[in-house]
């Protein structure tokens, strides 16, 4: 199993990236979602030029598999106070489990992004349930 620090490493050398963080959806039909948080660096939006970067970065120095199923532009990178990017409670969080078991913004060195994560995850569950209740999306 490929670890994130490759992806990263890979998705972070291009000039256009200043941060980025990936997690790994389960979708109710059981299906794996890459979804990848990018921070652009100054001057740079996330655009389909940036999003074909990522692909060919990933795809040239790990594998196609890798390539995210989404690239969503952040504000910025939820971290630790040791500065480890928040991976796993980011994907609670889209997961549906309640904001307070998840994350704490005491242990959080940027609690400042903690409500725009919290808003995509609700938007992305509403968006999951609406397509598994047949809903048009």
């Amino acid at each position: 199993r490929m670890g994130t620090a490759e992806i990263y490493s890979a998705v972070e050398q291009l000039p256009q990236v200043a941060d980025s963080m990936l997690i790994d959806l389960e979708t109710a039909q059981g299906e794996s979602r890459l979804i990848l948080f990018v921070v652009p660096s100054e001057g740079f939006a996330v655009d389909a030029a940036l999003e074909g970067a990522i692909a060919v970065a990933i795809r040239t120095s790990l594998s196609p598999r890798f390539v995210p199923d989404r690239v969503i532009a952040a504000p910025g990178i939820p971290r630790t106070l040791s500065g480890k990017k928040q991976e796993l409670p980011i994907k609670r969080l889209f997961a549906g489990w309640p904001v307070e078991k998840v994350v704490s913004p005491d242990a959080t060195a940027t609690p400042e992004v903690l409500p725009w994560y919290i808003q995509q995850a609700q938007h992305w569950r509403q968006r999951a349930s609406d397509i598994s209740a047949g809903a048009v999306a």
